[in-house]
């Protein structure tokens, strides 16, 4: 159990994941504003995008660019240039999840002159 206390304080960035994951997931749980539930939604993104790109980081590695003058290739002296490239194609899914998601509240705001979800559910009714 004191190594695991140990290792996690150790790599306070992953103390501050769990942080703003679980802030997130609060803020889309607890609030009823459609717009603050997206908030929470995009800090739960946010914070598992982070996650990955601080877990795929390799200490002392060097850009995967071979030279012609290289000779034998060390694997383990290279980054992993494939994770940070996911995590480009997230935040790009990110944002575009966030913008039609912000258009779809937009209409729902026009149709129902509420964010509220408590009252857009009795209109509905």
């Amino acid at each position: 159990m004191f190594e695991f206390i140990k290792a996690t304080l150790q790599r306070p960035n992953y103390i501050a994941f769990v942080v703003l994951f679980l802030w997130g997931l609060y803020i889309a749980i607890t609030h009823h504003n459609l717009v603050k539930k997206l908030i929470g939604m995009y800090l739960v993104q946010t914070s598992v995008l982070f996650f990955f790109v601080t877990f795929s980081v390799k200490a002392e590695a060097t850009v995967p660019i071979l030279l012609p003058t290289a000779g034998k290739v060390q694997a383990r002296a290279y980054a992993n240039p494939l994770p940070h490239a996911l995590i480009l194609t997230g935040i790009v899914v990110q944002v575009a999840t966030l913008g039609v998601s912000l258009a779809l509240v937009t209409a729902i705001y026009r149709k129902y002159d509420s964010l509220d979800e408590d009252e857009i559910l009795k209109r509905l009714e």
